[in-house]
This record gives structure tokens, sequence and C-alpha cells, in this order.
């Protein structure tokens, strides 16, 4: 079952030890406040050095895209950065583009053969999606792809906040208990 790869825990996820570590990051790649800048402030110019790389191949990245970067000094092995939108009541494809985060970062880190990544509660914070429906989306999004045949055998979500905590548990359970 694909929910048994799934972990939660509550705090940083800079200090989170794994393959790759996913920055809710913005087009620009170059770093910026919240979860962005927190991973490019404890992985030091290496990550930003990549992300300038990337961005003179290709422009930056787009809603939903994903890249792949080193982690410079943190204890993971890889940062991934996506763009997750920007909460525009639903009326943007908030919905497919949150999903397509999630999506793009695992197939990401099957490419690169990794074999756990981290994920931090896309789009809930600066962006303002509502953090419910981020939760939802997040975990079934991450439970169908992990249904698949992959290598990957651990996500941990990684909650800054108590409120995106108690709502991804909520819909974790459900996939234990599947309500009737």
């Amino acid at each position: 079952m694909a929910y048994r790869k799934i972990s939660i825990i509550q705090g940083d996820i800079t200090k989170v030890k794994a393959d790759a570590i996913v920055n809710a990051a913005n087009s620009s790649l170059l770093g910026g406040g919240g979860v962005d800048g927190a991973i490019h402030r404890a992985g030091g110019p290496d990550i930003l050095n990549d992300c300038r790389a990337i961005v003179a191949r290709q422009g930056g990245c787009k809603t939903g895209e994903a890249v792949i970067t080193t982690a410079g000094r943190l204890p993971a092995k890889h940062v991934i950065h996506t763009v997750g939108p920007v909460w525009n009541n639903g009326t943007r494809e908030e919905d497919i583009l949150l999903a397509n985060c999630y999506r793009h970062s695992l197939e990401l880190a099957d490419r690169h053969h990794l074999k756990s990544i981290a994920f931090p509660n896309i789009s809930t914070g600066i962006y303002h999606f509502p953090k419910d429906l981020a939760a939802k989306i997040a975990m079934d999004t991450i439970v169908k792809y992990l249904e698949k045949n992959t290598e990957i055998e651990e996500v941990i979500l990684v909650c800054f906040d108590e409120e995106n905590l108690r709502y991804t548990e909520h819909y974790y359970n459900q996939y234990i208990r599947p309500e009737e």
C-alpha cells in the first residue's frame, strides 16, 4: 500500500536528511521568502549557483514544473525546486498546478534514482492556497504516484505549522481508514 511509504513530521525542512528536499520556489529560482529563502540561506551559495545555471539555460521555472540542484550545506543530497500556484479563488486551475508540483517533483526524483524525498506544504504560505485543499491535493497526488512503478521508498511531508500538520494527518488517515 502506497501510503505506507509516507511519513508526516512537523519541523524545519532544511534539517531533513533525504535524497531530496523540495523547495517551494518562485519562478526566478533566485531565492525569496518562506521555505525558499530558508533553503537558500541554509544551503549556501552552491544552490543559487546551480539555479542561475538553470535560469541561463531555460529561463526559470514555470508554475507546476520542477528542476533539481545540489543541496549545498543541507543534510539532503539534492533540492528539487517547484513553483506552486498563487491562490486566486480557484479560478486559474490552481488545483491542477499544485498537483503538478508534487507529480513533477516525484518524477524528477525517479529520473535521478532517488529513494527519499521530503515536501513542504507547497503554496500554503504567502501564496495563500487553502491549507485544507492543499493537503488533500498533496496526499491524493503522492499516493497515486506511489501506486505506480517507482524507485521512491520514502516520502516525508514536513509541516511547518500545526494547521498544515492537522490537515495533512487528516487526509493521510483517510488512506489508512477510508471513509465509507
